[in-house]
């Protein structure tokens, strides 16, 4: 399915009614975390990520390329930053990463349903009005 952006080009989108809430047959807290493309184009990524308890291993540290928005759809979770602070994101709750943001996951419920939108996201980060 593509969804027009106005400008001539198009996100490709999963094509079929989802809830994003529902956890996948398989998905276990002894396994993998879950990652689902939702959507993608124009230099965007949409995914569901689903963490059953799964963090990132001591002393790794995510430093990417690119901008990230996460929101918590269900569960917990908490977010390191290479600064010592820990962020602690609850049901609807949501943080803009900027790229080269190094960070770690230090904690998610069982379960943690996210979405995440990465890309060239700089000027687009919500604030005051």
């Amino acid at each position: 399915m593509s969804l027009p952006n106005g400008a001539g080009n198009s996100l490709r989108a999963v094509p079929e009614k989802k809830n994003l809430l529902a956890l996948p047959v398989g998905v276990r807290p002894e396994g993998d975390e879950f990652f689902e493309t939702l959507l993608h184009g124009n230099g965007l990524r949409l995914e569901r990520i689903i963490s059953r308890g799964q963090i990132s291993p001591e002393g790794f540290w995510y430093d990417q390329a690119e901008d990230e928005w996460v929101l918590v759809l269900e569960g917990e979770a908490e977010i390191a930053r290479a600064d010592g602070s820990v962020i602690r994101l609850f049901r609807g709750d949501s943080l803009f990463l900027p790229k080269g943001m190094k960070h770690r996951v230090a904690y998610t419920s069982d379960p943690c349903v996210w979405l995440a939108l990465h890309g060239n996201l700089a000027g687009t980060a919500p604030g005051p009005r």
